[in-house]
């Protein structure tokens, strides 16, 4: 088995931090972060160009594993290796990929991702979006007038900046799914502290920290203004349906079916009051058990299915 040191890439750190070819502890974390971007685009692409098989190939992790050996000048140049171990194949036709072409190919689009942002371009199509998190990452420690020049064997100095991070990081926001909410049926009481009678919308607060805004109709004014009037002795009650969240937050009511005034002393605390842990496991021992037995064993898992419907 022979053994051989590769140049991958190189890292200069520019700044006036960086002098006499020095690194602080920040930088050690960039360093570790573009290892995990370069390892984790290699897995991408490797995937992306063997559909058909499951698995990595043998000892992936260990030939994507980056090292540093030695800190040049020219503010704190860092050259990134590869620790090549070539094996002979174990078996006839064995397609077990030697060398560093992983992690040139990853190095490579690495640059041009960089490269991209920097110039304030598209990025790449070839490049697998659900890795911009990692790559929004790297950099994070830079300051004003700091840069990271990531170079690649026989390629120009690509620079990373506190500039060309903000645009992969805005990426990374506009790469998220907007959540589609969907309705379900509301009923709430809170205390009225707010209204628009020309928008037709008033807030409702269920605690201090949370604020429901609800659209109502022009036959609904009178106890909307009743319950912002005498919000200190009074709560409105509001049932409807609202929209919810993919995690059964309420953000909205659209439709009022009912709403009703309660006066703060019909909701004073009473002790004498079971407690809803003791309410819920009496109503679940009047459950017969072969009505526990006919749910589905994944109720949990995809709840929103059973109670709406959804996929």
């Amino acid at each position: 088995m022979s053994r051989q040191w590769v140049d991958i890439a190189k890292l200069v750190f520019k700044g006036e931090r960086f002098r006499d070819h020095a690194l602080d502890l920040t930088a050690i974390v960039e360093m570790g972060q573009f290892q995990k971007l370069v390892a984790e685009t290699a897995k991408a692409l490797w995937r992306k160009a063997n559909p058909d098989r499951d698995r990595l190939p043998g000892h992936f992790q260990e030939r994507t594993r980056l090292y540093v050996r030695r800190i040049e000048e020219g503010s704190a140049a860092v050259p990134l290796e590869a620790c090549i171990e070539e094996e002979p194949q174990r078996e006839l036709f064995q397609e077990e990929p030697t060398g560093a072409i992983e992690l040139n190919e990853a190095v490579r689009l690495s640059l041009r991702v960089f490269g991209a942002a920097s110039m304030d371009r598209t990025l790449p199509r070839d490049f697998p979006e659900e890795l911009l998190p990692e790559y929004a990452r790297f950099g994070e420690s830079l300051e004003e007038n700091e840069a990271i020049e990531v170079i690649g064997p026989g390629e120009p100095p690509t620079p990373v900046t506190r500039v060309s991070r903000k645009r992969l990081a805005t990426l990374v926001l506009l790469s998220k799914p907007v959540e589609e909410p969907r309705e379900g049926p509301v009923d709430i009481t809170g205390e009225v502290l707010e209204a628009d009678i020309r928008q037709r919308r008033f807030q409702v607060w269920r605690d201090e920290n949370t604020c429901i805004k609800v659209e109502f109709t022009p036959a609904q004014e009178d106890v909307v203004t009743h319950a912002l009037r005498d919000h200190e002795t009074v709560r409105l009650r509001v049932i409807g349906r609202g929209q919810l969240s993919s995690t059964g937050e309420l953000k909205g009511i659209k439709a009022v079916e009912d709403l009703q005034i309660r006066p703060t002393a019909e909701m004073t605390y009473d002790a004498s009051a079971p407690a809803i842990e003791a309410v819920l496991q009496k109503l679940a021992s009047e459950v017969p058990d072969e009505e526990w037995e006919r749910l589905p064993t994944d109720l949990i898992d995809n709840l929103d299915h059973y109670l709406y419907g959804t996929p």
